[in-house]
């Protein structure tokens, strides 16, 4: 008896340890599953992955990162699919660092504390930020609301805006929305770099040979003074161009380059600098049509087609036209009172260029406005690879000159069949050793002037970049009197009537050329890993509405009845297991 009491004691004691044991591990378990931050990405794009480059430079924080977020609200679903991938991806950050990343949602309608009398959405506008008027259509009309679609990233007593959203259109775009979660990780990771970094990349806006240095570049001036050492460079002056500076700004030159200023380019290019050039190959003004309705545009006779043609490209004296173009008023007849009646029509002279989102410059870019825009041409040149950024519609045309620009064109509606081209080349990005235009042609001038600044001739470059656009308004600003100067690409006819709320507002819509220009001068300068972090593409995939409706009733019946019958045949076939049983007992 006392040994049956010692062993069932000894059975009590093993269970109680047993016991023990099993919580003590589920306790463990728990422990470590909490404290573990881990998942298994099996999107083929990897969506939810960040790049290491991301990863490291969260992970080396030293200060705290504040992101606010203005997607907090009532929004369209496209906008609340945005703000919850915004949301998704900060939770990604936090798992990296989370002492370091802080992010909170606020509403662009909430009043910034201490400043009762001051909106967030104020403050957004005046840091540069331009609220969407969006159009949703709803099943009961059309539904307007102002969305601010940015973040503002704070670190270490800078602040850096991030625009979260780059669709151009008033209606919403899936495919827009699709990009920008795509573009997240870049649009973040490139704003805190620059919160980081303590030097900044080193610009210089050429001069010397025409180019505009009035109000007509005071918004070019103000863009890059945020984000980078912005200066202006004097060609005919200086004897040669700084190792200092990272990248050569040329816009719209209407003076003729001279062979020792060709020499000063070609030399900077050779040993590492950038060059990127907004070019008008035609004099064609829209002044010119300002007293009389025809203009002749002709070639400006610039000098620099053979250096162009050397690194791979050529500016043709031509003018693309476009049947997807901005409006601008003309006068088509005698108004109320003597006045003039004016019309807003279609100007084929000034196209909007629609990116093919095939690179990082152009990914998730809005329309582009061009004004009497020049065609470019691929030469073929080894060790040098080209590539297309911007290129007009498939209802386009070029005129070669001499050309007559004549208001009278747009009085009648333009012959479609004429415009029968696409994918005209307006923008084109050369990568690859360029060879310089001076090879075994130096002169002893040329070569006396190199080695007295012991910078000696350097006959081809390293792996390079040069980008060159035929059109020099594309940066360029207009102004209004009251308003003063607008941003780059907007037309101050259109944006006039939509400030009015005028009916032919309906042409006024944001443009990207800001966007682009800031696009370029960052692919030319900016760490290669970050404009990798663009090349992210998240597949967008959609339900065949056909097929949704044609199954409808089959996966209705697969999702509710299917599980019930189940359900019902599982419960029938216990009952008759368990009758069958206990009836033999």
């Amino acid at each position: 008896m006392a040994e049956n009491k010692t062993s069932l004691l000894d059975k009590i004691l093993t269970l109680k340890t047993g016991v023990i044991i099993l919580v003590a591990a589920l306790i463990l378990i728990n422990l470590v599953v909490l404290n573990l931050n881990s998942r298994l990405d099996l999107t083929p794009e990897k969506r939810y992955t960040l790049s290491k480059y991301t990863t490291s430079a969260v992970r080396k924080l030293s200060e705290p990162v504040i992101v606010e977020v203005f997607l907090e609200g009532e929004f369209p679903a496209g906008f609340q699919k945005l703000a919850n991938s915004t949301r998704d991806f900060l939770k990604l950050l936090k798992e990296k660092n989370s002492g370091k990343i802080i992010y909170r949602f606020i509403s662009p309608k909430d009043k910034i504390p201490g400043k009762p009398d001051i909106r967030y959405g104020d403050s957004l506008i005046n840091m540069g930020l331009q609220p969407i008027n969006l159009t949703v259509q709803l099943k009961e009309g059309q539904q307007q609301n102002y969305i601010f679609p940015a973040a503002v990233v704070k670190y270490g007593g800078r602040q850096q805006l991030v625009n979260l959203y780059g669709g151009s259109n008033r209606f919403i775009s899936q495919n827009e929305i699709n990009e920008a979660e795509a573009l997240l990780e870049y649009q973040f990771i490139s704003a805190l770099d620059k919160l980081t970094k303590t030097g900044r990349p080193a610009i210089a806006y050429a001069t010397g040979n025409g180019q505009p240095q009035d109000i007509r570049i005071q918004d070019l001036t103000t863009i890059m003074q945020q984000d980078y050492d912005f200066y202006t460079f004097n060609l005919q002056q200086q004897p040669f161009i700084p190792p200092a500076i990272q990248l050569l700004l040329i816009v719209k030159p209407s003076i003729p380059f001279t062979e020792a200023d060709k020499l000063k380019i070609d030399q900077f290019v050779m040993r590492g600098g950038k060059l990127l050039c907004f070019m008008d190959a035609l004099y064609a003004e829209p002044d010119s049509l300002a007293f009389k309705s025809s203009s002749i545009a002709y070639d400006r006779n610039l000098n620099l087609t053979d250096l162009f043609f050397r690194y791979g490209a050529r500016i043709n004296t031509d003018l693309v036209m476009d049947l997807q173009c901005e409006a601008i008023p003309f006068i088509v007849g005698e108004g109320v009172n003597g006045q003039p009646q004016q019309e807003f029509l279609p100007w084929n002279y000034y196209p909007l260029f629609q990116s093919k989102n095939d690179h990082p410059i152009n990914r998730n870019l809005g329309l582009v406005s061009g004004r009497f825009v020049n065609s470019i041409d691929s030469i073929q040149v080894d060790d040098v690879v080209k590539k297309v950024l911007l290129s007009s519609s498939a209802s386009s045309r070029v005129i070669k000159t001499p050309a007559v620009i004549s208001l009278n064109e747009n009085k009648t509606a333009p012959q479609d069949a004429r415009f029968n081209a696409k994918d005209i080349p307006v923008a084109m990005l050369l990568q690859g050793k360029f060879t310089s235009l001076y090879k075994n042609r130096v002169s002893k001038t040329m070569n006396d002037s190199l080695v007295k600044y012991e910078m000696p001739f350097k006959p081809v470059s390293d792996d390079n970049k040069i980008i060159i656009v035929g059109d020099g308004d594309m940066v360029l600003n207009e102004s209004l009197p009251d308003l003063g100067p607008l941003v780059m690409g907007w037309n101050k006819f259109s944006y006039r009537a939509y400030e009015q709320n005028q009916p032919e507002g309906k042409y006024f819509f944001p443009v990207a050329n800001r966007q682009f220009l800031q696009n370029c001068v960052e692919y030319l300068t900016a760490n290669p890993a970050i404009i990798e972090t663009r090349n992210k593409n998240i597949v967008l995939r959609l339900l065949d509405s056909k097929k949704v409706k044609s199954y409808k009733s089959t996966w209705q019946f697969i999702n509710f009845a299917f599980p019930l019958i189940i359900l019902l045949i599982a419960g029938a076939l216990y009952q008759y297991i368990r009758k069958r049983r206990y009836s033999h007992q």
